[in-house]
């Protein structure tokens, strides 16, 4: 059996019977006005952070949700849509799309603005999404690609990058590693299908985005995930993973590098009014101004006393400047 065989069947049992301890969301979801969740749909709730960044979503826009699990993320979507077929989900897993299927029923009969027909269900493969080019505002995956392996990831992430329209984004949350791991945990089919073994390093995971296109990336939240301790897994050392949440936009890849949104902020505390640096950057004195990874280096290396650079917090808010 293959390690994306033991996925497809260890999602089946989650299907029929609900696991609230398969990944690691342990909070419950943040909720709106006049939405209610289902609770199988809290227990079927796979993912290791979230995908719905609530000031960003549009009334008009087309979601792709690939992974639909118990269909909390697909329903909080299309709360902001709210027209027929407006939120797609797809899901390689039949007893998962029928769960669903059923939770979204269960989600109209206490939500009066929600019909099911908001969501359509769509049975595929992540790998060759049932999508045309160009078809979707919105693309998002919640602790799947960390499942596959190289060429996998790379083909994963390239049809995401196809059925987004120019402009779209991508919402991610997936695992990240603080240190490699080790070929026995990495080949350990089931521990990779529980999101526990396939995760790679922060930058590594950030360059996949850029090598498909993808030419803006911001991080919106790095988290504590789980830890791979000595005692379970035969290491030499604990490893720490990492929840990672990422908005990558489908938009040209700069000739100097894509631009990488951490929560690094440039602070002017000058005589004057505000610095330019003549490269389209103009800081307001005492105004923050959250700058790109390659901006934050450039400004660091003016070595100026009245220019302040913070260090990335991996916490990303908006509003800032390339």
């Amino acid at each position: 059996m293959s390690y994306l065989q033991t996925a497809q069947e260890l999602y089946k049992e989650a299907a029929l019977t609900p696991q609230p301890g398969l990944c690691c969301v342990t909070s419950q979801a943040r909720y709106l006005p006049e939405l209610v969740i289902p609770e199988v749909m809290e227990e079927m709730n796979y993912g290791c952070g979230t995908t719905v960044h609530y000031g960003d979503l549009n009334a008009g826009e087309t979601v792709l949700y690939v992974g639909v699990g118990g269909g909390l993320e697909a329903l909080q979507f299309a709360y902001f849509t709210r027209r027929s077929q407006s939120v797609i989900a797809v899901d390689s897993v039949p007893e998962m799309l029928a769960r669903a299927e059923e939770n979204f029923q269960l989600a109209a009969q206490a939500n009066k603005w929600f019909r099911p027909d908001f969501v359509k269900l769509v049975r595929g493969n992540a790998l060759s999404l049932p999508l045309a080019n160009d078809s979707v505002d919105v693309a998002a995956q919640n602790c799947l690609f960390n499942i596959f392996k190289e060429e996998e990831l790379k083909r994963a992430i390239s049809e995401m990058y196809r059925v987004l329209r120019p402009g779209g984004r991508l919402y991610i949350s997936d695992p990240i590693t603080s240190q490699p791991i080790p070929a026995h945990l990495r080949e350990d089919e089931r521990l990779r299908a529980m999101c526990l073994s396939g995760a790679l390093a922060y930058q590594a995971y950030l360059d996949k985005f850029v090598d498909a296109g993808f030419g803006t990336i911001e991080v919106r939240s790095r988290r504590p995930y789980r830890i791979l301790d000595k005692g379970r897994y035969g290491i030499n050392e604990d490893i720490l993973l990492e929840s990672l949440e990422l908005v990558v936009y489908k938009n040209p890849v700069p000739a100097d590098g894509a631009c990488v949104f951490a929560g690094e902020t440039a602070i002017y505390a000058g005589p004057d009014e505000a610095y330019d640096d003549g490269k389209g950057h103009v800081i307001q004195r005492d105004v923050p101004l959250p700058v790109c990874q390659k901006t934050a280096g450039n400004l660091r290396a003016l070595k100026r006393p009245d220019l302040f650079i913070t260090k990335a917090t991996y916490h990303y808010g908006g509003g800032g400047c390339c």
